[in-house]
């Protein structure tokens, strides 16, 4: 088999499914990696392969022929993430030539003290001390995870926001830059951090969502989080001050929306 496929794991999610995308504007063959069975719509464009990175079933099928694999998929759960990571891994060194493996992460996971930032933090160290060939990418919050969150807040007649400022990313600006990435020579370590076009207050940003979705006079309340994650938060190091990478806006983002006013979101 031809080392040329992209692998995608977590190829399903908001973030996977960007990716997959353009990498097959740019003509790659790709293959999509995650637990459910392939689709008998809408998958006819590139490879499958199910895999459960959580026991490690069907991992090392799914890398097979991979010049490259970028890892998208994410666990919740304690210890899930770093240990998707290690079954990512142990998969790229049973391959005839080891993938760059191509992982994402957040801005400020070294410094913002919360559960979640931490396991990312421990996957960015795996994958640094495999000894194979890796790039970590840190992004800032997507639009969909602030659109989730004020979508959540709305439910109630005063909008509860967090006192803090937010630097939203769009998934498909992540995207362009992970295929870059995926096409391109191992950092062997982290790539530039990437961030959304503008920094907002929290404030602002509920304010465009309720606005976009016909609740413009729903009164917004900033709230003042004590604790040292928060505090991290409203020094800034979720943001990425120097000149931003993405260009697709928060109100952009919103008006190409089906459905604005839900409060699911699924990485």
């Amino acid at each position: 088999m031809d080392q040329d496929r992209i692998v995608v794991t977590g190829g399903t999610g908001v973030l996977g499914r960007a990716v997959v995308e353009r990498l097959l504007t740019e003509g790659q063959p790709v293959r999509v990696v995650s637990r459910r069975p392939r689709p008998e719509r809408g998958a006819k464009a590139y490879e499958w392969a199910t895999a459960d990175l959580r026991s490690g079933a069907g991992a090392g099928e799914a890398v097979r022929g991979a010049r490259a694999v970028v890892h998208c998929a994410s666990g919740v759960r304690r210890g899930e993430e770093e240990a998707m990571a290690r079954t990512v891994i142990a998969a790229a060194r049973g391959a005839a030539a080891p993938p760059h493996l191509v992982y994402v992460s957040i801005v400020g996971v070294d410094r913002i003290p919360f559960g979640y930032y931490r396991a990312k933090l421990a996957a960015e160290q795996v994958f640094a001390a495999s000894g194979l060939p890796y790039t970590v990418q840190r992004a800032t919050q997507f639009h969909d995870l602030l659109r989730a969150m004020f979508a959540f807040g709305a439910k109630a007649p005063l909008v509860p926001v967090p006192a803090l400022r937010f630097q939203p990313i769009d998934v498909r600006d992540v995207a362009v830059r992970l295929a870059e990435l995926a096409l391109a020579s191992p950092a062997d370590g982290r790539a530039s951090d990437i961030g959304g076009p503008r920094i907002r207050g929290a404030r602002e940003l509920a304010r465009v969502y309720l606005a976009a979705t016909g609740r413009g006079r729903r009164p917004v309340l900033p709230v003042r989080l004590p604790g040292r994650v928060f505090g991290a938060f409203r020094a800034g190091a979720n943001l990425v001050p120097r000149e931003p990478y993405g260009r697709i806006g928060f109100e952009e983002y919103l008006a190409g929306l089906d459905a604005p006013r839900s409060a699911s979101y699924r990485g």
